[in-house]
This record gives C-alpha cells, sequence and structure tokens, in this order.
C-alpha cells in the first residue's frame, strides 16, 4: 500500500541526508531490511495512533533543532560508584575519556569497529529485536536508527560482570545529530548492570536490543537531564528466556521533547520483566512521552510497569503502556500504573492505558490517576513547622517513591533520590 503524500514526503526529506554506513560486513543486510521497513512504514506523524499525543516533527525533520550546550555537572551521577565508563560526545566514541572495557569482565566491542567484520556474535541480534518490535505497532524511528546508526556497543556477558558498564553521553555541538545502536546479549545464569547518564545530542535517537538467556539478568538504570534544549527518541527492545529477569528505571528532568519507548517479550516461562519511571517537568516548553509494549508469550511471567510523573508551570506529560497476553500465556501476572501530580492547572498529564488478554487463568491490572497536591497532607507538615516548599518537595519524593523503589540497588537509588531532591531544591517557587 502506498503512503499518504504528507507521510511519503516526509519520510524523503529524513533520509535524504542519510547513507548507509559503507562497510560490507555482517550489519548489511540488517541496515538493507530496517531501510525497507522505514520506507513501507514511513516517518511517523501526529495521525498515527501512538503519536496523537507528541508531535514528531522534531525527530524527522531533516536537521536537528538546535540545542545549547550547557556546562557539564560538578559531579556527574554515578561518579561515586566503582564502573567501567564508556564516553560518547554527540555520537562519536571518545577512547581517552573512557575506561578499558575489559575492566567489566565482560566482552565489549564498538559497532563502528565490528560491523567491518564478516562473522560477529552480534549479526543474529542486530536488528532482530527491532524487526521483531515492529509488530503490531510500527516503530519507525527505530528501524531508521537500525539502518543508519553510527556507532554504539556490542557487550555479551557469559557471567556475572565485575562491574557496572557505565554510558555516559555527552553533548558539545549544538547541531549535533547522534544515531547510536546498543546491542547486549546475556548468557544463561550472567548477570549485567547497564548505566546511562548524559544529555548526548541536540538530537538524539538511540536503540538498544536486549537479549537474555535462561536464568540471566539485566538490571539498567538511566538519568536523562542536564540540558534543556535536548530532544531524544530512545528504544529498548528486550527478550527474555525462562526465568530469566529484566529491570529498567529511568529518571528524567529537563529538556525539550523526550520519547522512551521499551518493547518487551516473555519469551520464557517464569520471566521477570520490571520497567519504571519518574519524571520531573517544569516548563511549558517541556514535553515527555514513556511508551511501553509488554508481550506475555509464556507461562508464569511477572511484569510491572510503574511511572510517575511530576509536571507544573505548563509541562506536559505521556503514558502509553500496553499489557499483551497471548494464548497460552496462563498464570501471567501484569501490574501496570500511572500517575501525575500536577502542581499547577497549565500542566496536563495525557495517558492511555492498555489490556488485550487471550488467556483465562490471569491476573492483570491497570490504573492510572492525575491529581495535585494533597492540601490535608500539606497542612499537617507546615503545621509542624515545614517550610511550604520543603513540605511540597517531601510530597514529591514520597509520591514518586514506588517508581524509586523498582532499582534495586540501594546505593543507585540513594544517588537518585539524592538527584531528584537537588533538582526540586533549585526549582523551587
Amino acid at each position: 500500500m502506498a503512503l499518504p503524500q504528507a507521510k511519503q514526503t516526509a519520510t524523503e526529506e529524513r533520509l535524504a541526508g542519510l547513507n548507509l554506513p559503507a562497510a560490507p560486513g555482517w550489519t548489511r543486510p540488517a541496515r538493507e531490511a530496517a531501510l525497507a521497513r522505514v520506507q513501507a512504514m514511513g516517518m511517523p506523524g501526529r495521525r498515527d495512533e501512538y503519536w496523537r499525543f507528541t508531535n514528531p516533527a522534531d525527530f524527522i525533520s531533516a536537521v536537528p533543532v538546535p540545542a545549547t550546550h550547557h556546562a557539564r555537572q560538578k559531579v556527574p551521577v554515578f561518579d561515586g560508584m566503582d564502573r567501567v565508563r564508556l564516553v560518547f560526545v554527540d555520537g562519536v566514541f571518545d577512547p581517552a575519556a573512557s575506561d578499558d572495557p575489559a575492566l567489566a569482565g565482560v566482552e565489549i566491542t564498538r559497532l563502528a569497529e565490528a560491523q567491518d567484520q564478516d562473522i560477529h556474535w552480534a549479526a543474529e541480534l542486530y536488528g532482530a529485536l527491532e524487526a521483531r518490535g515492529q509488530s503490531p505497532v510500527a516503530r519507525p524511528l527505530a528501524a531508521l536508527n537500525t539502518a543508519f546508526a553510527t556507532d554504539g556497543v556490542l557487550i555479551r556477558a557469559t557471567g556475572r560482570a565485575e562491574k557496572p558498564v557505565n554510558l555516559i553521553y555527552q553533548h558539545e555541538s549544538e547541531t549535533s545529530d547522534a544515531i547510536l545502536h546498543h546491542v547486549i546479549k546475556v548468557e544463561a545464569g550472567a548477570d549485567l548492570t547497564i548505566l546511562e547518564n548524559g544529555p548526548a545530542a541536540a538530537r538524539f535517537n538511540k536503540v538498544m536490543e536486549v537479549d537474555i538467556a535462561e536464568g540471566g539478568a539485566f538490571h539498567h538504570v538511566r538519568v536523562q537531564g542536564r540540558d534543556h534544549d535536548r530532544r531524544a527518541a530512545t528504544h529498548i527492545f528486550a527478550r527474555l528466556g525462562r526465568e530469566s529477569m529484566f529491570k529498567s528505571f529511568t529518571m528524567t528532568a529537563n529538556g525539550a521533547l523526550t520519547r522512551n519507548e521499551c518493547v518487551i517479550e516473555l519469551a520464557g516461562d517464569d520471566g521477570v520483566a520490571h520497567v519504571a519511571g519518574a519524571c520531573l517537568g517544569d516548563g511549558a516548553d517541556f514535553h515527555h512521552d514513556d511508551t511501553v509494549f509488554v508481550t506475555h508469550d509464556a507461562e508464569r511471567c511477572e511484569s510491572r510497569q510503574v511511572f510517575k510523573k511530576v509536571l507544573r508551570n505548563g509541562a506536559t506529560g505521556v503514558f502509553q503502556g500496553k499489557i499483551l497476553v497471548r494464548p497460552g500465556a496462563q498464570k501471567t501476572d501484569g501490574y501496570q500504573i500511572s500517575q501525575s501530580l500536577l502542581l499547577d492547572e497549565d500542566s496536563q498529564f495525557l495517558v492511555k492505558p492498555e489490556l488485550e488478554i487471550y488467556a483465562d487463568d490471569v491476573a492483570c491490572s491497570h490504573g492510572s490517576t492525575s491529581g495535585a497536591i494533597d492540601e490535608t497532607a500539606l497542612f499537617y507538615l507546615r503545621s509542624r513547622g515545614v517550610p511550604r516548599s520543603e513540605a511540597v518537595d517531601l510530597m514529591v519524593l514520597s509520591f514518586i517513591a514506588e517508581a524509586v523503589e523498582e532499582i534495586e540497588s540501594d546505593q543507585i537509588r540513594d544517588e537518585i533520590v539524592e538527584r531528584l531532591s537537588r533538582w526540586l531544591a533549585r526549582h523551587r517557587r
């Protein structure tokens, strides 16, 4: 079926300035297939069901909207942890600022270097999970990434990683347009933690494909913040084997436009998948979108989606979450909660929770609420001598606690809470 003219034109304009990497190696077939998907689907538009709440114009324009570069934090997040740092500046790997990848105790190679090879373990995964995630909902920005990604990391964990791997994205050019693609394979019984932080670029398109084998565990904590003009579209595609675990948490503050998509497939019995996020938005130019799709295709699996957004001064938050239970996925336990705390009458929370169930022995639930500060609780705190601004901050931290509790590491959880507290203190009225 031919694309509508407007979508066809937008797609041609976006592709006009891009070229497939010249490497003839193992990524070539996946890149060509992804390009064909992009051309067939077209770039996203406001009439697309899952883009009704978020305008994709800045993601599909031929050139990115310039973003002012802000000075780096004096003490970057995760800086107190013993981890392996891999630094990208405007989408380009910076070996001088990075640690030796071998210190993590896992196999790490760069996509830009490995793609010239004829054979690589990532060949069976690169673009494969992204392609699976295109049904039943098209995700053209992810396919665009697979086709044109210039770099990324390929990580294979065969045992318990000695240290977390910290992917740090630094932003320097006001017109940078970064496309990164990461492939992560967690072998049977292995355990890996990935940390991500930094503004990345003026416009950032990132895909992370995660394949977790039987009994494997993958932990992911991401912090998005700092640059106020940042525009980012990120995708995580995860496939879980039997008795495996996937846990992902994202904290977002600042940024003009952020769209985080997470597509999870529970393909083996007794798998566990948790995805959570806490978002703090201040200002009418803040727009944050979490779009999650969890598919249960095995027995006795558990999934949790926990998202909390705090919005004020005209900020906009979006949550679109779905739990799909396929036939035969008996004993499924699926939980989804999305809530917003609106600190004024100008902000808005747009939500679309969904359940689609084709098995008869399941326990699935979803809920979504939006409201203001509880004046009774606020009065209680103020009556005990707590200034109003501090009382509001305490109530905000309490509100997002359920999402933050999804972080398994006590050290990381404490640091996230500290960062949230600092952000709130800086934005007090």
